[in-house]
């Protein structure tokens, strides 16, 4: 058996003779990006406020969150959670609830009264924005921040759109979302309500461009057969007589049925058990793993004791009498067809939420403005229109209908609107690769459980208090793994076995590479994953 080879080398050899003729690899520091800020719609920057928020330095932190969104309270309640899905921590003891801490942050700048800071304008232009709800908002606001002078018309009585028309109360409650509006209004936006555009084109004479942010407040016909005596609703006219508080609300009776299967349909549902309904159920026609609806909302729902009925479709309501077709489905082929078996139902309403469309009326005698099939406004790469100057977006574009999806259209189209107005192009910065699991070392985190906040029962359109106090803040944000940003542990320092490793007063790291040997401990020891072994 052959001995082991070994080099050895003296004191003075190895401090003296250089090494770097050793290496195949050399380690270099890098910033990756962190899987939640890559699923975050909006583009915002999560890891960099849940480093403030650790610190205690909350103001910093909301700071960090309104550069890319201006509702923070709002989104902490709203979103979807898209970036609890990537977080890395998910796949040890559970994601860290970065949606909670932003609504507490959200809070706290309502509480606080903090207010966005205003910039010196250059001499913008001025800008109609068709709509107020998130898109158009959050589109003024990017704007108002480029020096541009805003103003938004939009046909309700009160601003919001769907986060205020579409959202039941107890998600979002109107008063966490008129402070969030009136922080854009003092930042220098103005807001006009009850005023319908019926000349888009006559508006872009006296505007330098134009914004349709109408959003798809359409509800979509249900192909049913419905006869006549049939109690009838549809979710989104449900959700604005809600919010109008009108008193002729529709008599929704004891059982109800709802059809669909989306964050509508949910909504829909929850309100049905609010407004009094004892027996409410859910039609879907794919299985419950299929609907489109947030399996949070999903879960809510079924502990207020929704029952979903998957597999089925309605074809015909007479009067209480709803006839149900159960389903075929081959999901790997997703090839959905009737099994020929017939159920009947009853019910004192039926509740359709089969989806949303823009409102093509509103276009139909101005050229360049055209409306697909689909229900949505056909834009170019710019999210022009074929008239100049006049751009669209939002869920007026859009099949991704979201708040949070439509306040990352509204930044996007600023800055689209921003460089036709300077006759610019928007150029796109690279993004850095996202860092997965695997290029962590969990090992030096300690284990820490997230911890959910317990919710009462309570079926009512009261919003149930869970924000975080500020020291549950900085105790749920330093659950982060910091994914692919170092955050100085010094681990890379007191591993190197050759001392290459140069500190510097600031605190920021470099090698020197004359004496590393490419040996690669740096990076495998680096908790974050923030040292890249590059080859020669």
């Amino acid at each position: 058996m052959n001995k082991p080879f070994a080099v050895v080398l003296d004191a003075s050899t190895s401090l003296c003779n250089k090494t770097g003729s050793w290496r195949t690899k050399r380690p270099e520091y890098i910033t990756r990006l962190p899987p939640c800020n890559s699923a975050c719609p909006a583009g915002e920057n999560i890891q960099q406020w849940l480093y403030f928020a650790i610190e205690g330095k909350f103001f910093d932190a909301w700071k960090v969150m309104v550069e890319r969104n201006p509702f923070p309270a709002v989104i902490g309640r709203v979103c979807y959670s898209m970036c609890e899905k990537a977080c890395n921590r998910a796949i040890t003891d559970g994601a860290v609830n970065i949606n909670l801490l932003e609504r507490s942050i959200g809070d706290l700048a309502i509480a606080k009264g903090w207010e966005f800071e205003k910039n010196a304008n250059y001499p913008g232009k001025k800008i109609l924005i068709i709509g107020a709800g998130p898109s158009g908002l959050s589109a003024a606001y990017f704007l108002k921040k480029l020096g541009h002078e805003v103003t938004i018309y939009d046909n309700h009585k009160k601003p919001g759109g769907m986060m205020r028309y579409g959202v039941p109360r107890y998600r979002l409650p109107n008063n966490v979302l008129d402070t969030e509006i009136k922080r854009i209004v003092n930042f220098g936006v103005k807001i006009i309500c009850d005023k319908k555009i019926d000349d888009i084109c006559a508006a872009i004479k006296e505007f330098d461009a134009v914004y349709i942010a109408v959003g798809a407040s359409i509800a979509l016909k249900p192909d049913v057969k419905i006869e006549s005596g049939s109690n009838i609703v549809d979710a989104v006219g449900l959700f604005q007589k809600l919010e109008n508080e009108d008193k002729d609300l529709p008599y929704l009776g004891q059982t109800v049925l709802v059809c669909g299967g989306g964050n509508t349909a949910i909504d829909a549902a929850r309100s049905s058990l609010r407004l009094g309904a004892k027996n409410v159920k859910i039609i879907y026609r794919r299985t419950i793993d299929d609907m489109p609806a947030n399996e949070n909302e999903i879960g809510e729902a079924l502990a207020e004791g929704i029952e979903i009925l998957c597999l089925r479709t309605i074809s015909k309501v007479d009067k209480n009498k709803i006839f149900v077709d159960k389903m075929n489905y081959d999901r790997e082929a997703s090839i959905l067809s009737k099994s020929g078996e017939l159920e009947i139902l009853y019910a004192d309403s039926v509740i359709f939420a089969i989806g949303q469309s823009v409102d093509k009326d509103m276009f139909s005698n101005i050229e360049g403005i055209n409306v697909s099939e689909n229900g949505v406004i056909e834009v170019d790469e710019n999210m022009m229109t074929e008239i100049p100057g006049v751009f669209a977006g939002g869920d007026a574009i859009s099949g991704k209908r979201t708040v949070t999806h439509a306040i990352a259209w509204g930044k996007k189209a600023s800055n689209y609107i921003d460089a036709y107005l300077r006759s610019t192009k928007v150029t796109k910065p690279p993004k850095n690769e996202v860092i997965t699991f695997k290029r962590l070392n969990v090992a030096y985190y300690t284990k820490n459980p997230r911890k959910n906040v317990f919710i009462p029962m309570d079926i009512s359109f009261k919003e149930k208090d869970t924000s975080y106090s500020g020291k549950k803040i900085i105790e749920e944000a330093s659950r982060c793994f910091s994914c692919g940003n170092c955050f100085h542990c010094d681990n890379c320092y007191g591993y190197c076995p050759d001392g290459t490793i140069i500190k510097h007063k600031d605190g920021s790291l470099e090698f020197n590479y004359d004496y590393c040997k490419g040996c690669g401990i740096c990076a495998s020891e680096c908790p974050c994953g923030a040292i890249k072994m590059i080859e020669e």
